[in-house]
């Protein structure tokens, strides 16, 4: 399907929250099933589409914030494209991390859009429709089965939706709703899409994804 031509819409900074594909370091869930060399091999595929995917979007800047330093050497064996740019995620607890990102791109005059890597359902129709929906809304949302979201963007900076959330449980997008609500916020609210976090979630990868996982998977 072809993404919708951007209409008018102001540009938009996606900034792509993204851990480094370390064996034993991340998607450590997905080890069980995949080994810790399989998890990485797959969280190295999930952050390359989902850069691919806000590049192909067009909305504007590509941004990835790095944990750990965008110095580490395990970014430098993505190879990932020399338009994206590159920040170094704050400390702090995912909450604070997100709000540091955000705030910055707020206070530089741009729109942003917050996501993350586990969700590689999410589109380029996805990225189009909440970046066109900031031009009258204050926030744009796309939630996960799992209770979180995939994607949050905003006009406006505002940290309570940030603090003390409880973040990776069932109810964290519809606290941060909540709290929008509480702001009079207008939300425009995505469908509901899969992150890929446990074993059972690995049916929802999709072909591109799931053929080379499956080799990873039978490897020794």
């Amino acid at each position: 399907m072809t993404a919708p031509a951007m209409t008018n819409t102001a540009r938009c900074r996606i900034v792509i929250m993204a851990k480094a594909p370390v064996a034993g370091q991340c998607k450590t869930r997905l080890i069980p099933a995949l080994g810790a060399q399989g998890a990485a091999d797959l969280a190295a595929q999930m952050l390359r589409h989902t850069v691919q995917t806000a590049i192909n979007a067009d909305i504007g800047p590509v941004e990835i914030c790095a944990a750990p330093s965008a110095s580490h050497p395990a970014w430098a064996t993505l190879k990932l494209p020399g338009s994206v740019h590159w920040t170094d995620q704050t400390e702090g607890d995912l909450g604070e991390r997100m709000a540091a990102a955000a705030r910055r791109a707020l206070e530089g005059g741009e729109h942003v859009m917050l996501v993350g890597t586990d969700c590689p359902a999410l589109s380029t129709i996805n990225l189009r429709a909440a970046a066109q929906a900031l031009a009258n809304h204050d926030a744009a949302l796309v939630p996960t089965v799992d209770g979180g979201y995939a994607l949050l963007a905003l006009v406006r900076f505002c940290s309570e939706i940030f603090e003390n959330m409880p973040w990776s449980t069932p109810v964290v997008a519809q606290r941060t709703l909540e709290r929008f609500a509480a702001c009079r916020w207008r939300v425009q609210l995505g469908p509901l899409l899969h992150d890929i976090d446990e074993p059972h979630d690995l049916v929802h990868l999709p072909p591109a994804l799931s053929t080379k996982n499956q080799r990873s998977a039978s490897a020794p």
